[in-house]
Parts: structure tokens; sequence; C-alpha cells
């Protein structure tokens, strides 16, 4: 097993809380905003933030042609389609509920793993599938059951959770022989194309200048969260095993939740509380190490 140096740790802080508060910044900013329009805003801005990264770091912007494939899997499944699916499900559904769902990500990750990639999942592991399976099923109920609730909403966040999953498999195994902040940088321009001609058809007759509230919040997306958060994860996600994230993975729900509670309002039913406790558990279940034996 990898250990942790000091820089990887304060990377792992400063990750969970900047994607944890960003559940409800990004509620925030959605409130009288396009949810496809504030992403792609948010994703163009973030390209140059990246690429003056790149050009701090001497980090060369080459991509061989030869990748370019592998590139566009990689592209679509960590982080394509679950910005299209999260931006537009957060619309309807609780911050820290969105985030709870999401999160169930290194679940799917731990499972995708066992059946497709040969990873070891014990006894333990499989209890906290299991736990996590119930902690989901606690959400969608209370979308079905109540009268304004949102299950496709909730059903679509947890399907882009899964396909994040794939994604962070695939790239664990990339053959890409490319630094992983050129990897980010491409991955998130791909994306920022991709996502604004998607808004410009789906959206352009809503396209206006965002409020004061939009604005901040495209820019927190902007610098804290495709300027940093994804290129650190990323980088994580390519050079450590799983169990390094654990802790900031357990953490951001947990975080997103209270923040988005504090912060907008949102009231938690115990659904929510049942549900962040069952997923949490299940995260440390799947990835926590076992102890060695002596």
């Amino acid at each position: 097993m990898h250990s942790i140096d000091r820089r990887q740790a304060a990377i792992l802080v400063i990750l969970t809380v900047v994607w944890g508060f960003n559940w409800p910044v990004m509620k925030l900013g959605l409130a009288d905003y396009p949810p496809l329009t504030f992403r792609a805003m948010s994703l163009v801005l973030g390209v140059p933030v990246l690429g003056l990264a790149l050009l701090a770091m001497k980090i060369p912007f080459r991509l061989p042609r030869r990748h370019w494939p592998e590139m566009a899997r990689l592209t679509l499944t960590n982080m394509f389609i679950w910005h299209i699916c999260i931006i537009v499900a957060l619309k309807s559904l609780a911050s820290g509920r969105a985030a709870i769902l999401g999160y169930t990500m290194p679940i799917f990750s731990a499972v995708i793993g066992a059946m497709f990639f040969s990873a070891a999942l014990g006894a333990r592991a499989w209890t906290g599938v299991a736990a996590a399976a119930v902690g989901v099923v606690l959400l969608l109920w209370y979308e079905f059951a109540n009268l304004g609730g949102h299950p496709v909403a909730a059903t679509v966040v947890l399907c882009s959770a899964a396909l994040w999953a794939l994604g962070t498999q695939l790239l664990r195994r990339t053959s890409i022989d490319a630094p992983t902040l050129t990897l980010s940088f491409w991955m998130t321009t791909i994306t920022a194309i991709g996502l604004t001609l998607i808004a410009a058809v789906v959206e352009g007759r809503q396209w206006r200048m965002p409020g004061e509230a939009a604005w901040w919040a495209i820019g927190y997306n902007a610098v804290l969260i495709f300027g940093f958060a994804h290129a650190a994860w990323f980088s994580l996600a390519r050079s450590l095993p799983p169990v390094a994230s654990t802790i900031s993975v357990m953490f951001i729900p947990v975080l997103a939740t209270f923040s988005g509670a504090w912060g907008l309002g949102e009231v938690l039913h115990w659904q929510d509380w049942a549900a962040m406790v069952l997923i949490v558990a299940a995260i440390a279940l799947v990835l926590w190490p076992a102890p060695r034996k002596t």
C-alpha cells in the first residue's frame, strides 16, 4: 500500500472542502440561471486557468494522436456525461441529497473493479456495497413517495455516478504516457466545447448575463473546481490506490449536506440522515485497509 505524504494529504483536505461546499454553491448559482449554460461557462473559464498552470509548471500540452481515441473515452466517462447529468438533476434536487447520491461513485468503482478488472472484493467490501444500496433505496424511496419528489433526477445522478466510477477505473489503467495535468486540460477543454454546443442548442434562447450569485458560483467552479479540483482528483486517481482518497470521499457528501442545510435552509429528512450514515460506512468498509495480521 502506498503511503500518503504531506503534500498529498494537504491536497485531499483542500479537495474535500472545495468539492463539499460546491454543492450548495452550484445550487445557489442555478437558482435563476439555465443549468447547461452555467456549467458550460464554468468550464470555458476554467480552461485558461488550467492552461496557465501548465505554462507555469512547464508541462507540455501536446497529446500524441495515437492517444486521441482513449482520451475521448476518458473524457466521456470522467467528465462529459457526469457534468451534464449532475447539473441538470441538481436543479430539481436538494444539494445534500444530490451529493450523497453522487458520491456513491466509490462503491460503484469497487464493484466495477471486481466485476470487470479482476480487483479483489472481500466479504467486508460486499457488506459495504449492501449498506450503500440500502442508503440509495432510502433516498429513491423518498423521491418516489413524496408528491414533490424528483425520482427521475435522483436516478440520473445515480447512473452518472456509476459512469464516473467506470471512468475512474479506466483512468487508473490508462496507457496514455502524458502528465496528468495534460490529460486534465484536454478532458476539460473537450467537455467545455461539447457542453457549450449543447447549451447553445438547448438553452440558446435563455442566454443572458448571469446575476451576481450566478457569477460568483461560476467563478468558484471555474477556478476551484475545473482549475484545481478535477486536476487534483485525476492526479490522485492515477498515483495512489483507492484507499488514499477514502477520507476525502467520505466527508465530501457530509460537508455538502450540512453546508446546504446551513447556507440554503434545506430541510434534512430522516432518509437523508440514514443514507448519509450508510453510504459513509459503506465507503469505509469498501476502501479502508484491513488490519494486518501479526
